[in-house]
């Protein structure tokens, strides 16, 4: 046995170690390229795809085109909103000029910015607005800072171009290399029936960017841009230059209406300025909206509206409904004063047409908006006076506080609280005498409403009373909102849950008899549509249908019970037999005059000498198989008889004209009479007569 020196054992372990080392360094080495190998097929193989795909994303960036929104039609097949063919003119600034050589070019920039607005004023439609210069820079319409877009974004410049501008920008197209180039793009602007139907129903468009404000934005809209990152689908993706619809069916069916926008792939350099176009993928126009809305009925309601308005010295707004009961379609919504909403066509508006228009955008009809003449606001949601009392004579019955056959003797006035001053007369003083619920109603006797169910009520059950009493409010669809397919509808006010400068008793008492519950037209009208067909709160809607691009329909709206309330028969017939109200001065030669319900309503506002009397009309027809209901306010307008009952009464006979209310169109018998003579005069003619 060979033993070992320290030299030799030392040596021996070197080389051990040695040989260890070069085992792991080849390791290594086969490690790393065997790695490599793997990412290189990965790469080749499984990612190529994708990193070219982001690769070319890099080279080349998507600018959205505009969509192509969609009709909304009117229940007689006219169009209330359209989409019309335009050119806009669009402006690519070749340079960042918020920085660098640049902002030193800014000069160049401002002088030929300046250049094209002289080209818009030479050569523009004298009725399209020009921009200035304020809004394009100060304004930062333009984003000449490169805050909001890239370089190689469009800026919308101009829209509705007139032939001399779209000839100019195409040929010069390039005018300014170097600074900015101009393109000319085919789009739509949004156009309104030329006689202003239903102009607050039917909405109007603006600029999406506008709808965004923190005050006085929409937070429809300000949910659709906070999530537009998450959008994948790129023709859902919004741009701020787009047009949105602005309140009524155009914001209300916003989704709908839309559309998808196309874009533009173009390509772009290191600069990320633009340097050519691929590919255009065009848009899409989005569906119809088909109104029930007719419009021959809308606009012989504004006419009759105009001429009330015209008549009254104080009066200077009001508002209609007309609601089928069977259905729930609203064929009429009318509110004036109102505009002309192509002055929005372009989604963008002047100074001096913001101003003009400031009081009549909204939609009094279904919210309380102010009027404005020389300073003066008087809301359009008013106190419903006497039209609550058909539903406080219900409410009575239904609370046992008086059966169908009770008499009461009406001497004019009423007292009803400790002091001389806590007393209520009927209109004009007049003592009725002996009165049935009927009866009382026919009368619109305060006494009997105030003594029989406001006083019984709350010395029943004390200040629970005003709950009990907003209980069958909402019931009957006043002081929630009605379920109209519109966008900002206003619940109502019950001023006779709160006041502090009135007691228990005094608010329950007012209110009794219409004096203490602000509802809107719309909230009024459903209300009749109820009392109407005994008890069933029926959701109003105003489209029937929506349509693809090739008539298909995607869409349909059904009738829909929101609530029902069971009352017996007979509480409904007293209350239809006392809908009697005498209004032969605007229905005297009505077709229906012996079978329609009806009941006029005055409600005071205002605080002495202030006070004025609002005038408000409920009525539907016929009354043995009702088929359509109206409710009418007139601010300011007096004595609802004289207001509200004639603008009804213009409603009626253009929805007889047009639908009947027997079931029989008017304008179908008069065609079929003119048909006959012209048979007969052809006959004669050909018997030598």
């Amino acid at each position: 046995m060979k033993i070992w020196t320290r030299e030799e054992q030392e040596d021996h372990r070197k080389r051990r170690s040695f040989s260890v080392r070069m085992s792991l360094f080849f390791f290594s080495v086969f490690v790393i390229f065997a790695v490599i190998i793997v990412r290189t097929a990965s790469l080749q193989f499984v990612e190529a795809p994708k990193l070219q795909e982001e690769a070319k994303e890099r080279a080349t960036q998507d600018i959205p085109m505009k969509p192509v929104r969609g009709t909304i039609y009117s229940a007689d097949k006219a169009k209330l909103a359209y989409s019309e063919p335009t050119h806009s003119l669009y402006i690519t600034f070749e340079q960042d000029f918020s920085k660098g050589e640049g902002l030193k070019n800014r000069p160049k920039l401002d002088a030929a910015l300046q250049e094209t607005l002289n080209v818009f004023k030479e050569k523009g439609d004298a009725n399209v607005t020009n921009p200035t210069m304020e809004e394009w820079v100060d304004t930062k319409q333009l984003d000449v800072n490169n805050k909001k877009n890239f370089g190689y974004s469009q800026r919308l410049a101009k829209t509705d171009l007139s032939d001399d501008e779209i000839a100019y920008f195409k040929e010069n197209k390039n005018k300014y290399k170097g600074l900015l180039t101009f393109d000319v793009a085919e789009e739509t602007s949004r156009r309104y029936d030329a006689d202003t139907v239903a102009v607050q129903t039917v909405g109007y468009v603006k600029r999406f960017g506008s709808v965004l404000d923190p005050d006085y934005g929409i937070d429809f809209y300000r949910d659709i841009a906070a999530n537009l990152s998450k959008q994948e689908d790129q023709g859902l993706k919004y741009t701020e230059h787009e047009n949105v619809g602005y309140y009524g069916l155009e914001q209300q069916y916003q989704e709908e209406l839309r559309g998808k926008n196309g874009y533009r792939k173009i390509g772009v350099n290191m600069q990320n300025t633009a340097q050519g176009v691929e590919e255009i993928v065009p848009p899409l126009k989005g569906y119809d909206v088909w109104s029930t809305i007719n419009k021959s009925i809308q606009l012989k309601t504004e006419e009759a509206m105009a001429r009330q308005l015209a008549k009254l010295p104080k009066a200077i707004s009001a508002s209609a409904v007309a609601m089928e009961i069977d259905t729930g379609n609203v064929v009429a919504m009318a509110n004036l004063p109102d505009f002309d909403p192509n002055v929005y066509r372009t989604g963008s508006i002047s100074t001096a047409n913001a101003e003009a228009t400031e009081y009549y955008y909204l939609n009094g009809a279904i919210r309380s908006k102010p009027t404005n003449d020389t300073g003066k606001k008087a809301e359009s949601v008013v106190y419903l006076g006497s039209t609550i009392k058909p539903l406080s004579v219900l409410i009575g019955l239904q609370e046992g506080l008086f059966s169908t056959t009770t008499t009461y003797n009406d001497t004019g006035i009423v007292k009803y609280g400790r002091n001389d001053s806590d007393s209520i007369r009927n209109s004009g003083s007049h003592a009725y005498g002996l009165l049935t619920p009927s009866r009382a109603i026919e009368k619109s006797s305060n006494t009997f409403i105030i003594e029989m169910i406001g006083k019984r009520l709350f010395d029943r059950d004390g200040a629970e009373s005003l709950n009990v009493w907003d209980k069958h409010m909402k019931e009957f669809g006043l002081g929630v909102e009605t379920g109209i397919d519109l966008p900002d509808e206003w619940p109502g006010k019950a001023d006779y849950l709160k006041d502090a400068n009135s007691s228990a008793l005094s608010r329950m008492v007012f209110a009794s008899f219409g004096q203490k519950g602000k509802y809107t037209t719309m909230q009024l009208a459903q209300y009749t549509a109820m009392l109407a067909n005994r008890g069933e709160r029926i959701e109003p809607h105003l489209v029937s249908k929506i349509t693809d691009s090739e008539g298909e329909v995607v869409c349909e709206f059904k009738r829909t019970v929101l609530n029902k309330v069971d009352f017996a028969d007979a509480y409904w017939d007293v209350v239809q037999k006392g809908m009697a109200t005498d209004v032969s001065s605007s229905f005297g030669d009505f077709a229906y005059k012996d079978n329609f319900a009806r009941k006029t309503g005055t409600s005071t506002q205002g605080t002495k000498p202030n006070l004025f009397d609002n005038g408000v009309f409920i009525a539907y027809a016929p009354r043995d198989n009702p088929k359509l209901a109206v409710a009418v306010m007139v601010p300011e307008g007096g004595f609802g008889s004289e207001s509200a009952a004639p603008i009804a009464r213009a409603i009626f006979d253009a929805y007889d004209y047009e639908y009947g209310l027997d079931g029989v169109p008017k304008k179908s018998l008069e065609q079929e009479g003119e048909n006959a003579d012209s048979e007969g005069e052809t006959q004669a003619s050909a018997n030598g007569e």
